[in-house]
């Protein structure tokens, strides 16, 4: 994969989601674990959805159970994000973050920040309107202190 609108993951709902369609807008990917001491992030994580959707700005979650902090099975992880986390923004099937059976798209997004392993749930990377990476941030950085890099991002 050359860029990052190369990339295809699928939606807890089954439906393809193809990074082409983020072209143009600041894009939020985060790995999620709902059993995860972070997973309230997921409330300021929506919050900024909401505020900053209709500027162009997406966020996608990626629920994976590579820490053990997942629940068993998709839907009952989409359930568990609604309901106590008020997410509506997108996010897909379980993936592998780390070593053999790791996600291409967490392979491209650790190479391009030059850092390595994911080390815990809730790292956050946040991608440029022209598909380039503007920073990675860790699984403690909480959402309200990524605004205003996202605000900055929206005026580009």
């Amino acid at each position: 994969m050359s860029q990052l609108y190369d990339f295809k993951e699928t939606e807890m709902s089954g439906q393809e989601i193809n990074f082409g369609d983020y072209a143009g807008k600041v894009l939020m990917i985060v790995n999620t674990a709902s059993k995860c001491g972070l997973a309230p992030q997921l409330e300021g994580i929506e919050k900024l959805y909401q505020q900053y959707h209709e500027q162009g700005f997406e966020v996608l979650g990626l629920p994976s159970n590579q820490f053990h902090q997942e629940l068993d099975s998709d839907e009952a992880t989409e359930e568990y994000c609604q309901l106590h986390y008020g997410v509506t923004f997108p996010m897909t099937k379980q993936v592998q973050v780390n070593g053999d059976g790791e996600d291409p798209l967490f392979t491209y997004l650790k190479d391009t920040a030059g850092h390595g392993r994911i080390k815990w749930n809730f790292t956050k990377f946040l991608i440029g309107r022209d598909g380039q990476l503007i920073s990675r941030y860790a699984p403690v950085t909480k959402p309200e202190k990524i605004e205003p890099a996202i605000v900055e991002a929206l005026k580009a």
